[in-house]
């Protein structure tokens, strides 16, 4: 049995409005936008920061945040 895959998660600005998630699966990779792991992508609702709901979602899963 293997253990799930769990990445590393991080909030950088997103330089006009607001915060922007950020996704990597090891340490050594560089970050990269929620937006390109469709595999993990949830939609966003109005009014949360960029990748809240992806963010929640990974955090259940226990993904580590940075």
């Amino acid at each position: 049995m293997s253990l799930p895959n769990r990445g590393q998660m991080t909030w950088k600005p997103d330089g006009t409005m607001g915060r922007i998630l950020y996704l990597r699966m090891k340490p050594h990779e560089q970050w990269r936008c929620y937006k390109e792991f469709p595999q993990y992508f949830i939609p966003d609702s109005p009014g949360n920061s960029q990748g809240y709901n992806t963010f929640v979602s990974l955090l259940r899963q226990q993904w580590q945040v940075m």
